[in-house]
């Protein structure tokens, strides 16, 4: 009997439905500076459910979920919010992805808002790493 009741005791996975359903837990990292020269990395204990990246200065801020992403063609650009022909108080949209790690390059005062899932960020690795790395479109 103890083995019938094993077979039902599986782990969260990024599948888990019920784990996207529920607000997410409050994730946020401010200032963060990725002008020194080397690519900035941000990891997230478990998967998000959304992310949110508020770029402060007028410079282009690349951002990939991988490492190879930033060399290749798999970023995208995020623009200041507060500078040019923004609105103050306008904000980047939210995207709603399953991460545990992103990568930025360009800009030197950035945030990162994200709501996280309750799924291991180790759900996410693959043969060729984490987060997605070696996916099509990841890089």
């Amino acid at each position: 009997m103890s083995n019938f009741i094993k077979s039902y005791q599986a782990n969260v996975g990024l599948n888990h439905v019920p784990a996207y359903q529920v607000s997410g837990q409050p994730f946020a990292s401010g200032s963060i500076d990725a002008t020194g020269g080397t690519a900035v990395r941000v990891q997230f204990p478990y998967v998000t459910r959304w992310v949110q990246v508020i770029n402060h200065t007028a410079t282009e801020l690349t951002c990939s979920f991988s490492e190879a992403g930033l060399t290749g063609n798999n970023h995208f650009k995020i623009h200041a919010v507060h500078s040019g022909g923004s609105k103050e108080g306008a904000y980047p949209q939210v995207y709603e992805l399953k991460v545990s790690e992103m990568w930025f390059t360009g800009s030197a005062d950035f945030d990162i808002v994200a709501g996280l899932t309750s799924i291991p960020a180790s759900r996410t690795t693959t043969d060729d790493g984490p987060s997605w790395s070696g996916s099509a479109g990841v890089g």
